[in-house]
């Protein structure tokens, strides 16, 4: 693979994540409820699905699963009912006299932040059909295959890590400039922005299956 190669990959890539997805909005809701560095745990999710779909298209296994239609949907729609759930949750739950609010109650456990992440990814198992698609505009045919295809998936990888961490980051400098009282709209927000994630899990369902 050439750097001229990679560098049009790069930016590719970039202009794919231009516009914030289910991932990043639920790395806004998590990093500002829960702290920046917990919410790693949810990047580290996503991030996980994503290298186990990369996978999945480098094994050829994109056919078999774009052929289960019946699958994907119920992989999607679980997981746009599990963030409606949980977003539904937090603003519920936001209360000006909850303990949580002032940073003293319990907090989710990095395990299911990990989790969150990595159901949201995967509830696109489609991105399999994506990478599948995706890099082979970019692998050069007289090269080693998986020395290219590991480029190739790493740089994804580290790209969106940036951007989930510019997101989270952001969100956790607003919220802790926000105290008490404000604090509960923080909490309503993030899990208004986990409606959100939902929301566009679903409409890319609805979109796909058109």
């Amino acid at each position: 693979m050439t750097l001229d190669t990679w560098l049009i990959y790069v930016a590719t890539v970039l202009a794919l994540m231009s516009t914030p997805g289910p991932s990043q909005l639920l790395m806004l809701s998590n990093s500002a409820t829960h702290g920046f560095r917990r919410a790693l745990s949810t990047a580290a999710g996503d991030l996980t699905a994503n290298a186990l779909q990369m996978l999945a298209a480098g094994l050829g296994l994109a056919a078999i699963i774009a052929a289960s239609a019946n699958a994907l949907s119920i992989i999607k729609w679980a997981g746009v009912a599990y963030l409606i759930w949980l977003g539904a949750r937090m603003i519920l739950k936001a209360r000006p006299n909850d303990p949580g609010v002032h940073g003293d109650g319990p907090r989710a456990s990095l395990a299911a932040l990990w989790g969150q992440g990595f159901i949201t990814s995967a509830a696109n198992p489609k991105a399999v059909v994506f990478f599948a698609a995706l890099f082979p505009q970019f692998i050069q045919a007289d090269g080693p295959f998986w020395l290219q295809f590991f480029i190739l998936s790493l740089t994804y990888i580290a790209l969106d890590g940036m951007f989930l961490s510019a997101y989270g980051a952001g969100a956790h400098w607003i919220a802790r400039r926000f105290k008490g009282g404000a604090k509960v709209w923080i909490e309503r927000i993030g899990g208004g922005f986990m409606i959100g994630a939902a929301i566009l899990l679903g409409l890319k369902s609805l979109t796909q299956n058109s």
